[in-house]
């Protein structure tokens, strides 16, 4: 016959026990997943490694003064990748420029001014679809709208291409930077008497300049490399061209291009090309990430 106490102690062990088995499990199954992350980051790294390194192997054989000053030459004659990297460098600022603007403005608009009606769901919604759109169908629309009316390709037409391309990012990065703004600074500067345009600009605005950078430079970064806007838009040219209402030379088509040829010298100038727009993506990245994270510690 059992006595309380003895039940007690019985309850008591069985209970360790479980509980012992519970933690025992759910060690397990810690291990078995921080294993498999590391065996993904491993993964996803080696790749990117091989990446880099391809890159460096025959990249820097190509790198020369002569890139960055002669134009892309003809078939068997020395030359270089000053007009498209000149090409990119403008249809990227000029594609900033245009859709910086407009994604700071509609970020605004979400995370200040659209909290009640149908507008401010329906534009994030456009602006998901924008995110996730391939750029390819970026670049017929705006051969359809633009390239079509004036019949020509042209720098301007690559811009406008890349300037649809930077607005979602930028808007994203704006509504979600402004929404970590405290409204006890809103409600401060309104005590103040402070109107509603000058607390946007001057306060929040001013808090989140940091995150709104860094959603800047992500969306730079995004457009460098971009291939398929510019075939259906700037096209390409051989020569140097400052012209932007004309077709263009630019890095991802010269590469592209010079890829898929038979000719070494071309295959070479391809891989300096390649080196350099990986590497210039690569910094902006790291430049972006740095700034958010100064961002976050001063928080």
């Amino acid at each position: 016959m059992n006595t309380p106490a003895k039940s007690s102690t019985s309850a008591g062990s069985n209970s360790l026990k479980m509980n012992s088995f519970i933690y025992r499990r759910r060690r397990l199954v810690n291990r078995f997943n921080m294993t498999a992350s590391m065996c993904a980051m491993i993964f996803g790294l080696f790749w990117l490694f091989w990446i880099l390194i391809t890159l460096l192997q025959y990249g820097l054989s190509g790198l020369n003064l002569e890139v960055f000053t002669a134009s892309t030459p003809p078939p068997g004659s020395s030359g270089g990748l000053a007009n498209a990297i000149y090409g990119s460098l403008m249809m990227t600022f000029f594609g900033t420029l245009f859709g910086t603007p407009v994604g700071i403005f509609a970020g605004i608009y979400l995370a200040e001014f659209g909290q009640r009606g149908w507008l401010a769901p329906a534009t994030r919604f456009i602006n998901d679809i924008l995110l996730s759109a391939p750029s390819i169908v970026i670049g017929l629309f705006i051969y359809e709208m633009y390239v079509v009316s004036v019949g020509h390709f042209s720098g301007w037409a690559g811009s406008l291409a890349l300037a649809i391309l930077v607005i979602p990012v930028v808007v994203r990065t704006t509504e979600n930077m402004l929404r970590l703004v405290p409204n006890s600074l809103r409600e401060a500067a309104a005590a103040l008497g402070a109107p509603q345009w000058k607390i946007t600009l001057q306060v929040t605005l001013r808090s989140a300049k940091a995150g709104v950078l860094t959603g800047i430079l992500l969306a730079v970064a995004r457009i460098s490399g971009e291939t398929a806007p510019l075939l259906f838009t700037a096209l390409n040219n051989q020569f140097f061209s400052s012209n932007m209402n004309q077709p263009m030379a630019n890095l991802p088509m010269v590469i592209f291009q010079f890829a898929m040829s038979p000719y070494e010298d071309w295959h070479r100038l391809a891989w300096a090309g390649s080196l350099l727009i990986t590497f210039s993506v690569l910094a902006l990245n790291i430049i972006a990430r740095w700034m958010g994270s100064q961002k976050t510690q001063s928080h």
